[in-house]
């Protein structure tokens, strides 16, 4: 995730990290090139692109702004709902650590197993969400189970009663919906169909637009073409790194980082020195 001070003035031109422009770049090339071809064409053959009407295309321009927009509003839907997810899960975590210092007993180490397992669920389940499809195997649901067990086991030596089991209990079924949660974006993708659609949608008016307008704009053809372009194809560029929120890319959620303040909470909590929390490389955040 990017994480850097709201560029102002000029700094807003040149920005790059955390853009889209290195991968539209080649697309806007190709843009580019047919849109001086266009311009070439109507030098050397006067009057070709006369009954062109730019019409069709500006209808088609905005048929295919709105659905961009209902696209990035449901990308950015996902890439919220993960966020949320994780901050759910890094307060569900502090509780329970709390709990774990004030309720288990000190002795037997039963204390420190318990708080230990917290940061490694945590773990787990980034390495399951950031990993290739199919998921790997469920690292965080052994940690859960793990969890469940070390508090049974308290419970059967008589250390808790089954009313301070059931508040671990309803600790490790909060984490478990988070961990649905998240397994249900990263499995469940946007439908294929609708962004198949988009794609050859935004490529067709991107292709077709010089030839449209170059009987209008002349020789500023490709300099309005490039900011159309721009425009189009960045847009669908940010809705797919959105679409997956749990990816390591710039734009992904920094979970790396939220583990680490899991990571930090245990260790505060079992009275060890704690971590030092991620600090942003190049203005991204992992």
């Amino acid at each position: 995730m990017i994480v850097r001070p709201r560029p102002t003035g000029l700094v807003l031109l040149y920005a790059m990290r955390g853009s889209v422009l290195p991968v539209i770049a080649p697309r806007l090339l190709l843009v580019a090139a047919l849109s001086a071809m266009a311009v070439w064409l109507q030098h050397v053959r006067p009057g070709w692109f006369n009954a062109v009407n730019p019409a069709p295309f500006t209808l088609l321009g905005l048929g295919v702004s709105i659905f961009l927009g209902f696209r990035n509003s449901a990308c950015y839907d996902r890439w919220w709902e993960g966020r949320k997810q994780w901050g759910a899960l890094l307060g569900i975590s502090r509780s329970l650590l709390r709990d774990i210092a004030a309720l288990l007993p000190e002795g037997g180490g039963a204390r420190r197993q318990a708080a230990l397992l917290v940061p490694e669920f945590a773990r787990a389940l980034r390495d399951q969400l950031r990993a290739p499809m199919p998921m790997p195997p469920n690292r965080s649901g052994e940690a859960l189970r793990q969890l469940a067990e070390a508090f049974a086991a308290q419970m059967r030596a008589g250390e808790i009663t089954d009313i301070l089991y059931r508040l671990f209990s309803s600790h490790l079924d909060s984490m478990t919906g988070v961990q649905a949660a998240c397994e249900r974006l990263r499995n469940t993708p946007m439908p294929f169909a609708y962004s198949l659609m988009l794609h050859r949608s935004v490529w067709l008016i991107c292709l077709l637009l010089p030839f449209g307008m170059v009987d209008t704009l002349g020789m500023a053809t490709p300099l309005l073409t490039l900011v159309l372009a721009y425009a189009f194809f960045g847009l669908d560029a940010l809705g797919e790194e959105l679409e997956e929120p749990f990816t390591a890319a710039v734009n992904g959620l920094p979970l790396d980082g939220l583990v680490r303040n899991i990571e930090i909470a245990a260790a505060e909590t079992l009275g060890d020195p704690a971590p030092e929390p991620l600090a942003p490389r190049d203005f991204v955040l992992l």
